[in-house]
């Protein structure tokens, strides 16, 4: 016969526990600062076919991310240089700190329509601050308060933020940036571009007849870029031999643009006094805003509310980027480094005048699909932008605004969430679909800030409610067929199979299996919580827990009279619920609660003592699937594991004690006495009790044992008896309890 496997925890004190904290003290240290450098992991491996996969992937983000720094800059209110400054700083420091091969940082789209936002706001309220002044502020700042929350480890705030609230300002930023961008695509003079998207979406239709030679531009610099991008695609996949150099070509295309388009303005301008189109003019070379960061109260206090957005921008973004790249090529990012990364790379371009930059997810995909293989490429894309910076900028002059603002439009279309995500999104979650759809239209027609905040404050409203109003599910069974082994010779080991009748358990309301369901036995219910069980969560599953007790079982006695009746008593004596059985035992199913606290203890203790007035008796509570040892502590500590067996006790008066485990308000001395918690040592355990067996008869039988697995053990038991490892069990051992009464329940 197989032995029974009782289970039980020995509780490590808090003296052990601070004893190995501080012994493994010394490694926890090392392990922390040699996870800020991860390239001192992967270094020492780096290979000559790393550096050519690491040169080409660099070479082709370099050529794309020059165009597009520059017209992000524009869209931040600053001059064309300052979007390179951010470009290079970027691109250098971040190897440093990556867990992520693909990220490439630099000026994106939504944080330079947020800073283009904060510099118009600040600027005209105090025209003393200059852009550079507030971009610098703002990287700084950021930068710092990033940092700190990388180096203490809340990188675990980023998962409170769902996909779809970070997919619904990302899509509003993409529109309002497109809209925004219309104007110049058409040379569009006097449209404030800074305005909400709604009104520049207005004055644009309005400001059409003074429509310029730059629409010209900027018309045919979109159709070449979607041209070319869609030839690629599509040659591609008919010439897969040529899919790479397609590929390559297909990248390119921003740069090709942007030297026609510049040599032919060019040539329009020959013999011309003013240009006929809005061009760049003078770009200076090299770094000429380099200089120690100066922030004064005035600066400070007048960029302070846009910071909030701002952190919140460089993480979500980076982090939402990085772990989508990291499980599309197989490999996990570390949150909390990479947000250290986007802190240090920040604080360090607010030295050469940049502004704020986190990921690039039009850059971060090219580089992916070049072939990256560690971080050290975005050093040569760095080289491609020193480049630009020290020799290219005479080049520069021509460049047409609109050319620039097709580049934008066509990096930021992929940044708008589709059709067949929105339909998908509303298969899924119509909460999120909701959060979704009010963070797009709460950007379009205000600003991205108010779009994050409505997004992320939706978003922890929907967390919330799911948290304070847990699933609750009462639970019916179902006999389950047996199915006998065709291969056994011996008929003995089928007949005990058939004696042993297994159930599954199942909600009274599923929508396939509810019609099957059978009642348990009288006087037993089994209930199960979908959520931990914790203080916003508390009070309404113990309220259900009470509703659905009383609704399925009889109050012990007769139904007091009208006078007895409690003032708050509104049930209705029809002679119907005679026929209900009086509660014997409650069976909770802990499998899904992973959490109990003091508030979530208490009302168990609540309901164990509501519903012990109501019949009359102490009612059984048992306990299912109580994985975590925690929460199995914590019901011993409320005495929920040594409850009286007052049905197996000689004794039959059985005192209800009713118990405040940690009272808010002390108890007053004026007013109703508690009773003490009885110690729990002072009840006997399993061991000193009556043993009641619950194992089940296929555990007893050797044949039966013998053809199991060789690793197969028989169902395990806690060492308290109200602590079970299969709902059969506790059903088994409440029916037990129930038939060893010495009066059975009246039946109707």
């Amino acid at each position: 016969m197989a032995p029974d496997i009782i289970i039980d925890y020995q509780e490590e004190s808090y003296k052990n526990k601070t004893k190995d904290f501080i012994h493994h003290f010394p490694g926890y240290t090392k392990d922390y600062f040699v996870s800020l450098f991860p390239i001192i992991t992967w270094i020492h491996r780096y290979n000559v076919q790393w550096l050519v996969r690491d040169l080409i992937a660099g070479i082709t983000v370099g050529i794309v991310i020059v165009p597009q720094s520059m017209g992000y800059a524009k869209l931040a209110m600053l001059s064309p240089e300052y979007g390179l400054y951010t470009a290079f700083i970027g691109l250098c420091v971040y190897c440093l700190f990556a867990t992520s091969k693909d990220i490439s940082i630099g000026p994106t789209a939504v944080m330079s329509l947020l800073v283009g936002q904060t510099v118009t706001r600040v600027t005209s309220d105090n025209p003393n601050i200059t852009g550079p002044q507030i971009a610098v502020a703002l990287s700084l700042m950021a930068g710092v308060i990033a940092m700190f929350i990388g180096l203490i480890r809340l990188g675990i705030l980023v998962d409170f933020i769902p996909g779809p609230a970070i997919a619904g300002f990302m899509t509003g930023s993409a529109l309002t940036i497109t809209v925004g961008q219309w104007p110049k695509l058409f040379g569009i003079t006097g449209i404030n571009t800074q305005d909400a998207a709604y009104l520049i979406f207005g004055n644009f239709f309005k400001g059409l007849p003074r429509t310029k030679l730059d629409a010209a531009f900027g018309l045919i610099g979109l159709v070449w870029l979607y041209g070319i991008r869609y030839t690629c695609q599509v040659l591609g996949k008919r010439y897969p031999k040529y899919e790479k150099h397609l590929f390559y070509f297909s990248i390119m295309r921003n740069g090709l643009l942007v030297v026609f388009g510049t040599l032919i303005a060019f040539l329009i301008n020959i013999g011309q006094t003013t240009s006929p189109i809005s061009i760049l003019k003078t770009v200076p070379a090299g770094f000429r805003a380099m200089h120690v960061p100066f922030i004064d109260g005035e600066i400070l206090s007048a960029v302070a509310s846009s910071l909030p957005s701002s952190v919140i921008i460089l993480i979500l973004e980076h982090v939402a980027i990085a772990k989508s790249f990291g499980r599309i090529n197989d490999y996990q990012i570390n949150p909390d480094q990479e947000i250290i990364a986007i802190g240090f790379t920040n604080i360090w371009a607010s030295f050469f005048g940049a502004y704020p930059s986190t990921g690039s997810f039009s850059r971060t995909a090219i580089k992916a699909r070049s072939g990256v293989k560690t971080p050290i490429a975005g050093i040569f894309s760095a080289l491609v932008v020193l480049l630009a910076l020290y020799a290219l900028t005479p080049a520069f002059y021509f460049i047409s605004d609109a050319i620039l603002s097709a580049v934008v439009i066509h990096a930021v279309a992929d940044l708008v969430s589709g059709p067949a995500y929105i339909m998908r999104l509303a298969r899924v979650s119509l909460w999120e679909l909701f959060i979704f759809v009010s963070a797009v239209i709460i950007t379009f027609f205000t600003s991205v800030e108010y779009g994050i905040y409505t997004s992320l404050c939706l978003s922890l409203v929907v967390l919330l409610f799911r948290i304070a109003r847990p699933s609750f599910s009462a639970l019916k069974r179902i006999p389950l067929a047996i199915s006998s082994n065709k291969d056994s010779k011996d008929s003995k080991d089928i007949k005990d199979s058939k004696d042993e009748q297994h159930y599954l358990y199942v909600p009274e309301s599923h929508p396939s299996l509810g019609k099957l369901v059978e009642d348990l036995p009288r006087g037993i219910l089994m209930c199960r919580i979908e959520e931990s069980f914790t203080y916003p969560n508390s009070s309404f599953v113990s309220d259900k827990i009470i509703q659905y007790a009383k609704s399925n079982t009889r109050r012990h006695g007769q139904t007091p009279s009208k006078s007895d009746r409690a003032w708050n008593d509104d049930s209705v004596d029809d002679g119907s619920r005679d026929k209900l059985p009086v509660l014997h035992a409650l069976i909770i199913d802990f499998t899904s609660v992973n959490s109990l606290d003091s508030s979530g203890l208490q009302s168990i203790v609540d309901v164990h003592n509501t519903l012990n007035r109501y019949s009359g008796h102490h009612v059984e509570f048992h306990f299912v699937n109580v994985i975590q040892p925690s929460i199995r502590s914590s019901l011993i500590v409320a005495g929920f594991g040594t409850q009286p067996r007052e049905s197996l006790s000689t004794d039959k008066k059985v005192q209800i004690i009713q118990q405040e485990m940690l009272p808010v308000v002390p108890a007053s001395s004026d007013g109703p006495q508690q009773h003490p918690q009885q110690d729990m040592d002072a009840y006997p355990r399993e061991k000193d009790t009556e043993r009641v067996d619950i194992s089940h008869p296929s555990n007893d039988d050797d044949d039966t044992v013998s053809s199991a697995s060789s690793h197969s053990i028989p169902l395990p038991k806690d060492r308290y008896p109200f602590f079970h490892w299969s709902a059969d069990e506790a059903v088994h051992a409440a029916v037990i309890t129930l038939l060893s009464r010495d009066e059975d329940i009246p039946q109707p």
